[in-house]
């Protein structure tokens, strides 16, 4: 498959183009494909952070993540507070 585009270049972006054609001694085309080859070796080359032991954990619990009923009281026991009957200062 071959396609033809057209691209305007800022003058910089020009001057680099014909330093690469007399560097390397290549038409501007094969500059511009080489370009386009590593740009997309180095976006596919980075790749998403995966989090550690996401899915590794089953607790049995279909409807864990979504059913609030399992979230009652989350946190509050460790701060004193809910319980019917804290203890004492003096017990700490």
């Amino acid at each position: 498959m071959s396609a033809t585009i057209q691209a305007r270049l800022d003058e910089e972006t020009q001057a680099a183009l014909e330093r690469l054609v007399r560097r390397h001694g290549l038409r501007p085309s094969e500059v511009v494909r080489e370009g386009i080859r590593l740009m997309d070796e180095k976006h596919k080359a980075q790749k998403r952070p995966k989090l550690i032991g996401a899915g590794r954990f089953d607790s049995g619990i279909p409807d864990l993540a979504t059913n609030k009923k399992y979230m009652k009281d989350f946190g509050v026991k460790g701060m004193g507070k809910g319980r019917k009957n804290p203890a004492p200062d003096s017990a700490r």
